[in-house]
């Protein structure tokens, strides 16, 4: 590993620091280089489960071989974090390069951060998300403005506003691949490059029949949900929840995205699911993007994408939890 790093990064001296971690997908391992600390993120296996497989085939995505399926998401991950860091609102990891991994599998190299436990920078970060969902719609309204002005406006803009809901990658939420092609349409985009996707997992695996009559019938429901709403793209963190956030002394960070450009309210609602955030986050992102009717419904119907993600990462164990999400809906 020493030498490849070397290699390709162009370093004099590397060697392992001891710092390490990593989650149910990749392993990390730190290193000290003559141009600074690195986080190497490493899938060292040879293929995933048969679930990418398939979702690969039901989306029509050609995945290539398993190194390659690694190598996707990590370049997702990429992209994913050189978008947030170009807004200037909240702090990640800078990404360096991804690497094909010794043995197969692939990498990703970022900039090494001292990270601890979120806990006095909670409200920082609230204040900050709300920044970096609110950037999109700022540059539109610059552009909008500078086009009005005499003289402004005939430039090609450093950061382009945004129009459409999608992202130029495919980014994965956990292993499982997002088809992230541009739409118009927040609604259509969420119904089927989000839900959809995971009920042809669903249906393919278990033949889960209430799952798909509940389904039939919350897809009539779901426009319901966003009458005079005006969504301006965001550009999301996609997988925000507390085991992606964290601090060093000079305040919060976000890591592990899945980013696209979709609706700010999607971003909340992994982040209420699994132990979720302080109060004062919540106050600092609403005093910046205000709560708008039907937030309550439309975070169930956001809560479902990832409780269904769950079902077809890790079992039937999140089959109840995401019946019962479009029970309450279909009402």
């Amino acid at each position: 590993m020493e030498e490849l790093l070397q290699r390709e990064l162009g370093c004099r001296s590397v060697k392992a620091s001891g710092h390490s971690g990593g989650g149910c997908i990749s392993q990390g391992q730190s290193y000290d280089t003559d141009i600074g600390r690195v986080f190497v993120k490493v899938n060292p296996k040879s293929e995933f489960s048969a679930n990418i497989t398939s979702l690969y085939v039901v989306l029509r995505i050609e995945p290539g071989p398993h190194a390659c399926q690694a190598k996707r998401m990590f370049e997702g991950e990429m992209s994913s974090l050189t978008a947030i860091l170009k807004t200037d609102t909240v702090k990640v990891p800078k990404p360096i390069k991804v690497l094909g991994a010794p043995g197969g599998g692939s990498m990703l190299v970022m900039e090494h951060l001292d990270m601890r436990y979120l806990s006095s920078h909670a409200a920082k970060l609230g204040a900050q998300l709300a920044d970096l969902h609110l950037d999109n719609k700022k540059l539109g309204e610059t552009f909008l403005k500078e086009a009005g002005t005499v003289g402004k406006g005939g430039g090609q803009a450093e950061r382009p506003f945004v129009g459409k809901f999608g992202f130029d990658v495919v980014t994965c939420c956990g292993y499982l691949p997002q088809v992230n092609d541009w739409q118009e349409d927040w609604v259509m985009f969420y119904a089927q490059q989000r839900i959809q996707p995971q009920m042809d997992m669903v249906e393919k695996k278990s033949g889960d029949r209430e799952a798909l009559e509940l389904w039939s019938a919350l897809q009539l429901k779901i426009p319901d949900l966003f009458r005079n709403l005006e969504i301006v793209p965001a550009l999301l963190h996609g997988d925000l929840w507390g085991g992606n956030v964290a601090e060093d002394s000079s305040g919060p960070i976000i890591f592990d995205p899945a980013s696209f450009y979709g609706h700010s309210e999607y971003e909340l609602a992994i982040a209420g699911m699994f132990g979720g955030f302080s109060g004062s986050f919540y106050s600092a992102y609403h005093s910046k993007i205000p709560k708008v009717p039907g937030f309550e419904q439309r975070l169930q119907l956001y809560q479902l994408f990832h409780y269904l993600n769950h079902w077809n990462h890790f079992g039937s164990g999140y089959r109840g939890s995401s019946l019962n999400i479009m029970r309450n809906l279909v009402k």
